[in-house]
Formats: C-alpha cells, structure tokens, sequence
C-alpha cells in the first residue's frame, strides 16, 4: 500500500516520515485545503484528487476545507502579483459548484468537508498576533514569488503575507498528520508542519503531486492558457481532447491520472517500444479509461465511438447537429459562435485555437480572431481534431 501511495507524488518529506505515520495502524487525518477562486475544476486538480482517493480507499479520514476565509485574501502562488479578493455570494457560488465536481473522484461517503471560516473568522486580533508571532519575515521571504517581487521591486501588500500563516494554522486546528497539494504549495505546507511544531504538536508529513502539463505539453494544466479539460465538459469533448495529446505526454497522463503502479505503466510503456501495442491503442485505453472514471461508462463509450467515427473512418455523418436559438444573431463574431456551441469554455480558449488554425468553417480555416461570421443552416463547424458541429 505505501508504494501505491507514494507513486506519482514528486515530494514526500520528512523521508520514512510517511512509513512512520502508517505504522501506526489508526486512520490518519489527511488534510487538503481549496480556495473556491473559480467555479470549475479541470483534470490538473484531478492529480491531487485521485491521490486522497486512494488514502480514502486506505481507510483514512479527508478533512477536505473550503478556504471560504483565505480565499478572501488569494494565494499569490506564481504571480507577480497580488490576487484580487473575491466576494463572500461569488466564493459561496464556487464552492457549491466545486464540491459537485470533487465528489466525481472522492467518496462523499467518506468525506469530511469543512470550511475554514469556521475556526479563522473568530479569532480576535490579539490572538492573531500571537500566531504570527511565531513566523519571522525572513522566513515568510523564503517564498519563491515574495523574494522574487521584493527583489524586482513590485508590490507586496502586507496581507499577503498572512495568507501562508493562515493556511498553516488549519493543519494546526485539524490536528493534521499528512497534508496534500501540488508543487505550488510546498512552502504552505511546510508553514502547517512548522506551525504545528510551535504549538506542540507531531508535525503533519506533506506529500506534493506535480503539476499536469496541459494539451499542449508545455504550459501546466490552466484555464488561463486554454490547454485544459474541465469535468464540466461533455465525455465526447473530454475524450477527443485526450486524444490530440502526444504519445509523450500520454505517459505522464497514465502516472498521474489512471491510479496505475509505476511498473504496471512501464510494462506498457515497453510494449509500445517494442511494438507490440500501438501507440494509439494505448492513448485509447487511457481516454476511455479517464473518461469512465470521471464522466462515466457510458460517455467514455459515446466518446470512443465518436472519435473512431470522425477521425478513423472519416464518417462525416455523424457530425453533432447544433440549434443555434432563435436569439443568436445571423452575423456573429467566431468566437461567440464557438461559445454558442460550447465548443470551447473561454474566449482565451477560442482565440487559441483559431491562431493554431484549428477552427474550420464548411472546410475553410478560420486564422483571424477577430472574424465575424454569417452562419446558415447546414454549415459545419470543425473546432481541433475530434469537434464536429453542424448548424441546424
């Protein structure tokens, strides 16, 4: 079991301090915080995710917070500037939307969802600095992005600076004994084990997931770049996007996605190698797998005979037909057509595609984002490799 638990992860520290802490024999508290910053997760927040399911099928608790509290300040991880905070109706609005997503790949059965204004929105000033009495600034400007922005000479607001504080308390009021989240928050993390120090407490062991590179193999997993497949979409949209990706990247797809040992995944690694699978079957089995688990059976099959419909037998015939509402203006810009057809979530994501050329109209290239089209009925529109729509 620990060697299923420990795959994928890139950081396991204090090394044997995982083995040490299931030794024990008790369930342990595995803590995992979200700020709900945004409405939707895609299969980058999937990584972290399927790990605390495989802890849950372990038997131990998931102490899962809604940073409904710190999301009020924004983790400034990876920006070279201050998150805007966002509205208590809009982060109520995330968090309900984010859970119904989350329980795609946990157990709600054997969930624990708690919310850290719970413990953060009671405590009085004085007792506040108390707590940050126990951090020093040099060890907060130990941070990547502080110590970055100090020294390029941007901003740093002084309310960012409680945020790792914060965050570190919440392993301290759960009592946590493993922490989870992505390379990002390495240094929160370890804020929670030194906080618990302080207080007494056995430090939390912390196990960081890497970040998913996104479809384009390059950038990570982000709705910002584009290159994302959120759980919002259809299974069909989901498995043909998982099919553009390359056979490269398909490997980092099956560590980090599938739940599968790392010797399980090098076996077929060596098969392709040697030619006895097919790259492209092995890329099947991953979609069809990814999509079961996180859409449903069902769809990862709707999406299978979709993809070898369109891209393998070229049967045209079985395009998606789309009734554009009788609201929808007859001469529209691309990119409101594509986001009437919910071809893509985001006019980032339109934009993207139709630079890469990646957006056909009849069979002609759309390359100018700035396009207005005059659509009709009949008309196909082609969005990436697997995408078919034909206007009704």
């Amino acid at each position: 079991m620990i060697k299923k638990l420990m795959t994928g992860a890139d950081q396991v520290l204090p090394l044997g301090g995982l083995e040490k802490k299931l030794a024990t024999g008790k369930p342990l508290c595995v803590k995992f915080g979200a700020d709900p910053t945004a409405p939707d997760i895609h299969l980058g927040h999937v990584v972290v995710l399927s790990k605390l399911r495989q802890f849950q099928d372990a038997g131990h608790v998931i102490r899962f917070i809604i940073g409904d509290f710190t999301a009020r300040i924004g983790d400034p991880t990876g920006k070279s500037k201050a998150r805007p905070p966002l509205e208590p109706q809009e982060i109520a609005l995330n968090a309900k939307t984010y859970l119904e997503q989350v329980t795609r790949v946990l157990d709600p059965a054997k969930l624990e969802v708690v919310y850290n204004s719970q413990w953060l929105e009671p405590i009085t000033l004085s007792s506040f600095i108390r707590i940050a009495g126990k951090v020093t600034l040099a060890r907060l400007m130990e941070r990547d992005d502080f110590s970055n922005r100090f020294a390029s000479g941007s901003t740093i607001s002084f309310h960012e600076l409680f945020y790792p504080i914060l965050q570190g308390y919440d392993s301290v009021h759960l009592k946590s004994d493993i922490e989870l989240g992505g390379t990002d928050q390495t240094f929160n993390l370890l804020m929670g084990r030194f906080l618990q120090e302080q207080y007494g407490q056995e430090p939390q062991v912390i196990m960081t997931m890497p970040l998913l590179e996104g479809l384009d193999g390059v950038q990570k997993m982000s709705k910002s770049y584009g290159n994302y497949i959120g759980l919002a979409e259809s299974p069909v949209s989901a498995y043909g996007k998982l099919m553009s990706i390359s056979d490269e990247l398909m490997w980092r797809y099956w560590l980090l996605l599938s739940g599968k040992g790392s010797e399980e995944i090098e076996e077929m690694r060596s098969h392709v190698q040697e030619g006895v699978l097919h790259p492209l079957a092995c890329k099947k089995m991953l979609a069809h797998w990814i999509v079961s688990r996180y859409w449903s059976p069902a769809g990862a099959e709707e999406g299978q005979s979709s993809f070898e419909a369109l891209s393998q037998q070229k049967d045209y015939s079985q395009v998606q037909e789309f009734r554009l509402g009788t609201d929808v203006a007859s001469t529209l810009w691309i990119v409101d057509l594509l986001r009437a057809l919910s071809a893509v979530s985001s006019s980032s994501e339109a934009r993207r595609l139709i630079e890469a050329g990646a957006v056909l109209l009849d069979g002609a290239k759309v390359t100018d984002p700035k396009a207005t089209v005059t659509w009709r009925e009949g008309m196909v529109v082609k969005v990436g490799k697997h995408r078919l729509y034909k206007l009704a």
